[in-house]
């Protein structure tokens, strides 16, 4: 423990925030958390950025997805396999987009042990320090117990790390937050959560709406989204299933912070298929004329 550095990881954690901030601010009140292949391949994480994203979070699930470990190809099932992933590799993709993106992009990053993990992850505060070092701002929190999170966000905030850290609900396909089944429950572990030092707080909305209008968002997630917001002062962020349709419904919620990955993943995969469809189409065709 580096007990002497105390005050200067306060400080980088308050210029992290800051530039959370200032992006909610410059963005209307509520701005993009841009993830998924757009924030662990550094040629996508520079192409949003461009446009004007000022948040990433590159995440080991979708490291994981992205290296094909043990043949994953999907992130339902990457989701099973992430804690196997090399923290060295994830290191290796936050300096990449650390480097590409410039100094005041928001870089929060998904590592093994972070999440509600299925098997035991060794972990050490060294890992930590290389993400620090590495060009992390902050780390993505999935934990379920708020035992194990005031332990993270401790740890975290040693090397100057904030922690986003996330409220599921319990019916929930993968625990990914501290279950709250209704909006008071929601209200209750917020509270508890900012009360031990989470500096951003996000929900989980669901991966599908059945039954919403396209461009809408169901009123049970409308009034969980009220609880949070109306209850902390920290940044709050949304996250499952925002896509372009709905993205303005989530708007009109007063979350700071909307989450985007699997949206810009569906796209960038569409169009990379679209486009070989054309080169080999053109192919096929010329050989069919030479016939």
């Amino acid at each position: 423990m580096i007990n002497f550095q105390s005050a200067d990881m306060d400080r980088r954690r308050a210029h992290a925030i800051a530039k959370v901030r200032e992006a909610i601010t410059d963005h209307g009140g509520t701005t993009l958390l841009s993830t998924g292949i757009t924030a662990d391949d550094s040629r996508l994480a520079k192409a949003v950025v461009d446009a004007g994203v000022r948040l990433l979070e590159p995440n080991h699930p979708a490291i994981a997805l992205a290296r094909g470990l043990h043949g994953v190809k999907d992130m339902h099932n990457a989701e099973s396999v992430r804690h196997e992933l090399d923290l060295a590799e994830i290191d290796r993709v936050v300096a990449g987009v650390r480097a590409v993106a410039g100094p005041e992009v928001f870089v929060t990053v998904g590592i093994p042990g972070g999440f509600t993990e299925v098997q035991p992850v060794a972990l050490r505060e060294q890992h930590f320090y290389d993400l620090a070092r590495a060009g992390a701002d902050g780390l993505h929190t999935h934990k379920s117990s708020l035992a194990d999170l005031e332990d993270w966000i401790a740890v975290a905030h040693r090397y100057g790390l904030t922690v986003d850290a996330y409220i599921a609900h319990p019916e929930d396909r993968h625990p990914f937050g501290i279950a709250a089944a209704t909006p008071g429950e929601v209200a209750k572990v917020a509270k508890q959560m900012e009360g031990i030092g989470a500096d951003m707080i996000g929900l989980m909305t669901g991966m599908s709406y059945g039954g919403a209008a396209a461009g809408e968002i169901p009123v049970e997630i409308r009034d969980r989204l009220a609880a949070l917001v109306e209850t902390v002062s920290v940044p709050t962020l949304a996250e499952g299933g925002i896509n372009a349709e709905n993205f303005r419904a989530f708007r009109g919620t007063g979350v700071d912070i909307i989450v985007v990955g699997t949206s810009f993943d569906d796209v960038a995969r569409m169009a990379v298929a679209q486009t070989a469809a054309t080169y080999i189409s053109a192919g096929q065709k010329a050989v069919a004329s030479v016939s």
